[in-house]
């Protein structure tokens, strides 16, 4: 079978907790130390669902079951990671409740209340938008 060259895919999670957005500071390149989503690479044989709820329990300590997780939307634009083409699925989510830790590769966690005021990695800041106006039109 000839090699195909595809992009990596990668998911990433806006959760929304009582006083803000929970944000991870990354612990390795690029964008060491800054604010991120929790997030990463997705495994074979997972759901992105799966992946995404992985991550977030890997790097926060937070359990959120795959099915409440609702899709932000896909994005693809070759540019968004300065390690190569890398599609994230978003996801986005609510709890009422948790204490985050951080762990894998999350130098530190934090939820920010005013986290429309700092620096995202990558298109963060786009993704944690959308998000924002896909709850505003909830009613949950």
């Amino acid at each position: 079978m000839k090699h195909i060259e595809t992009p990596k895919l990668a998911c990433d999670c806006a959760l929304f907790l009582p006083g803000g957005l929970l944000l991870i500071r990354r612990g390795a390149p690029p964008f060491q130390g800054g604010y991120a989503l929790p997030g990463g690479f997705m495994e074979v044989g997972e759901t992105a669902e799966q992946g995404c709820a992985r991550e977030l329990r890997e790097e926060t300590g937070l359990e959120v079951a795959p099915e409440r997780l609702r899709l932000i939307g896909v994005y693809s634009d070759p540019a968004r990671d300065p390690r190569g083409h890398c599609v994230s699925l978003a996801f986005t989510a609510r709890l009422d409740r948790g204490a985050p830790e951080a762990g894998d590769d999350a130098a530190a966690v934090e939820v920010v209340a005013d986290w429309r005021r700092v620096e995202m990695a990558f298109d963060h800041a786009k993704i944690v938008a959308d998000a924002e106006r896909l709850w505003m039109g909830s009613v949950e």
